[in-house]
């Protein structure tokens, strides 16, 4: 009777660990989550910095490719 007692306690400490690593598994998950969407935001900023600063440049190479010179 001993030995199937302990097969379910090691069973149950066993399936208790997993609760717990699973559970610091999802917080991390959430975590990177996070750091994935602000890196998302920081890249959508400095795609709109990038495109307000080409414009001005790309401006005046097409003056120059029209041969147009500036004031």
């Amino acid at each position: 009777m001993l030995f199937p007692m302990l097969a379910v306690a090691l069973s149950f400490c066993g399936i208790a660990v997993l609760g717990v690593l699973a559970a610091l598994v999802l917080a991390q998950v959430r975590r990177l989550a996070r750091q994935v969407e602000e890196s998302s935001r920081r890249i959508a900023r400095a795609t709109e910095d990038l495109e307000r600063a080409a414009a001005p440049l790309a401006a005046e190479a097409a003056r120059v490719a029209h041969g147009v010179r500036p004031e």
